[in-house]
């Protein structure tokens, strides 16, 4: 290397730039070349470097040069500094005169004339920004940081210098988002700008931006960039709270095995032929392998990862906030996850809500259709099958001594208008799968005193005389029956509840029923749920021959010893010492307390979801664990990803998360997931069957 350093001095610097150059030329064509097609300006640099092996004995480039003397002027060898200290002059006391160096995005620009400019530049957090003024009164540096200042784009990063000044003050004090300083204005002396924005690529507020520049997105939408910042600020605020009462944050693999937990799981493959790993579906084995170890109270923000149908609240990695306590039942998680709740969603405003209120997994299912009501809808369902007649159950369901339930919602004083609002749902594709209901399409009645018996005429006067009180219909109010067989509640969800939400929904949608205020937290437990469902062939479940899977996962305890009893002669009737979390409508998380025991454990395993041998081998390291006398424990894992999104009222969790998936399960920003090369295909022992 001194040899080639040596030689380049004696051949004087002019030869060492083409060298150095030539080199750099070398190394870029030597390079992979994406498919993509490069911007224009890329394209001419790309260019230059190209034809530099035919240049050894010619001036180097300019548009080279003029690249790499670009970069070398944004290499600032002092320290940037603490974040806003640049601004915090400005933010605090302004000194009229005073010479400083800032630096930020340039926004908006207003040219006056050719000789008196205006220019918002945002600080680098997009919290603060300042009015630039630029002028060319006068030749020299001002000029000329006028004529630099006009010829660069909005978003260009810059260092600008220039003098304080007081200005009239501006009419608003915030501008897109940001604090306005209104008082004060920078006379700018100089202009730096640190890269550049070339016109292939536009950046507006209103841009709409596709998924594949989420930079752009992030950078502009200061709504999704304070989502970002908000779930940033609950995590601390989560993990203060959890410190100072004693929960431990640890650590577990990311790197796990594949065990039949209930969900589809990613594998990893490894270089050892026919081995991989499995990505954890949840912390769950780990954590309760940490109760074993002595550790009494322990939580992690952890990732996790599920191969599942892709939802607006589902992505396939997500974070959750896992909480594991040993010598704990489910009344001591459940106390514990309100408190900090509390403090994440009641810190900032006034008054206590008190201990959130409690609902069977039955009462919910009979009362709103779903395991996870949405209480400010405050429509119940109620039974209504012993107040009509058989006649008239056998019009509406095709099924065999079915229930009938039932809902009223009002929607309108005027029946035209509740006419017209249930016709224009059912008609909608949003409509289409309850028309389409095996157990029968919907009954739709409207409150009419024109009509007979107030438009009830068609549901007899048994009904009419006897019906709940709860479902008495006024002017205009819309009353749905829908019939369902008549057995036990299973799953998350009936017709008759899904089609409650929708229209209730769509009701808002249309301002018929006032949106709810905000913000309006109605939280709820969910308990009492099943602790086994019959199988599901469109799910993975715990692989078990018995017809059976654990309705949550295969370590959760039986509730009462009456529960432990009935596993014996009635599974499915057994209830699970399980715990769910509800807010507006979303399943926050759920918890429950554990099978400690290693008989017990095995036992469920073996006799009751009948797994193979093999699949309760794969879970021998926890048994193992269990039979070394752990404590009796309990916990619960919350979905931050849609904590957030109710936290930030947004519908989405692609809203609250930086890079998220898109419905195909792709990161198409950057690309992934990628076609896997025959090298790598080899080197993992793997072929792709056609």
């Amino acid at each position: 290397m001194s040899l080639i350093y040596a030689s380049r001095h004696v051949a004087g610097r002019n030869t060492y730039l083409r060298s150095s150059y030539a080199e750099i030329s070398r190394f870029f064509r030597r390079r992979t070349i994406t498919p993509d097609r490069p911007p224009r300006c890329v394209r001419s640099t790309v260019r230059s470097f190209a034809s530099l092996e035919s240049q050894k004995n010619t001036e180097v480039d300019e548009t080279l040069r003029r690249t790499l003397d670009d970069f070398k002027a944004t290499i600032r060898p002092e320290a940037w500094g603490n974040q806003g200290d640049e601004w915090r002059p400005l933010i605090d006391k302004p000194t009229p005169g005073q010479t400083i160096e800032i630096f930020g995005y340039l926004g908006t620009r207003r040219d006056v004339n050719k000789k008196l400019s205006f220019t918002m530049i945002r600080d680098r957090s997009q919290a603060y920004c300042i009015q630039l003024v630029s002028t060319s009164n006068t030749p020299g540096e001002e000029a000329d940081a006028h004529a630099r200042i006009r010829s660069l784009r909005e978003w260009t990063p810059v260092v600008v210098r220039g003098q304080v000044k007081e200005r009239q003050a501006a009419k608003e004090d915030s501008y897109m988002g940001m604090k306005l300083l209104t008082h004060f204005e920078i006379a700018v002396q100089h202009v730096q700008p640190l890269n550049d924005v070339p016109n292939d690529i536009i950046i507006k507020e209103e841009t709409v931006f596709g998924p594949d520049q989420r930079h752009l997105q992030l950078r502009t939408n200061s709504e999704l960039r304070s989502n970002i910042l908000l779930r940033s600020k609950a995590m601390s605020r989560a993990r203060t709270f959890l410190n100072n009462e004693g929960w431990k944050e640890i650590e577990t693999p990311i790197l796990f095995k594949s065990t039949p937990e209930g969900a589809r799981e990613f594998l990893v493959p490894t270089r050892q032929k026919g081995l991989a790993y499995a990505l954890p579906q949840s912390p769950q084995q780990y954590k309760q392998i940490l109760m074993a170890s002595g550790f009494h109270r322990y939580y992690q923000f952890a990732r996790c990862f599920r191969d599942e149908d892709l939802r607006a609240d589902r992505q396939p990695e997500f974070t959750q906030l896992d909480m594991e306590e040993s010598f704990a039942s489910e009344e001591d998680i459940m106390r514990e996850t309100e408190r900090l709740l509390k403090e994440l969603f009641y810190k900032d405003l006034e008054g206590d809500p008190g201990t959130f209120p409690r609902m069977t997994y039955q009462e919910a299912m009979a009362s709103y259709g779903s395991d996870k009501p949405d209480l400010r809808c405050e429509a119940k369902i109620h039974s209504i099958t012993h107040h009509l007649t058989s006649d008239l159950i056998s019009k509406i369901t095709p099924l065999q001594d079915p229930a009938v339930d039932a809902f009223k919602l009002p929607i309108s004083s005027d029946p035209k208008t509740t006419r017209k609002f249930i016709s224009d749902f059912l008609d909608s594709p949003d409509g289409k799968p309850y028309l389409s209901n095996p157990d029968g399409q919907p009954g739709v009645f409207i409150g009419d005193v024109s009509q007979p018996m107030q438009g009830l005429g068609p549901l007899g006067h048994q009904y009419t005389m006897e019906g709940p009180s709860s479902l008495a219909i006024e002017q205009g109010d819309l009353l749905v029956l829908q019939a369902r067989p008549n057995t036990p509640f299973t799953g998350g969800a009936t017709m008759l509840g899904n089609l409650r939400l929708a229209l209730y929904k769509a009701a808002i949608t249309q301002g018929l029923i006032d949106a709810p205020t905000q913000p309006d937290y109605r939280f709820v437990w969910i308990t009492e749920f099943p602790l086994f469902t019959p199988s599901s062939d469109t799910e993975p479940g715990q692989g078990g021959t018995a017809g059976l899977s654990s309705t949550h996962h295969p370590f959760t305890a039986p509730k009462t010893p009456t529960d432990v009893d009935l596993l014996l002669t009635n599974p499915l009737a057994a209830t699970a010492a399980h715990y769910d979390i509800v807010l507006n409508g979303v399943e926050l998380g759920g918890g429950s307390r554990r099978i400690h025991s290693a008989p017990m454990q095995e036992f469920i395993f073996r006799a009751i979801l009948k797994m193979k041998p093999d699949r309760i081998e794969d879970f021998r390291h926890l048994l193992n664990v269990l039979r070394s006398g752990c404590p009796p424990h309990a916990g619960i894992a919350l979905g931050w990803d849609r904590l957030l999104a109710v936290l930030c009222g947004r519908d989405s969790v692609r809203d609250v998360i930086v890079f998220p998936k898109s419905g195909k399960g792709e990161d198409l920003l950057v690309r992934s997931p990628t076609l896997l090369t025959r090298d790598q295909l080899r080197t993992y022992h793997l072929r792709v069957e056609e």
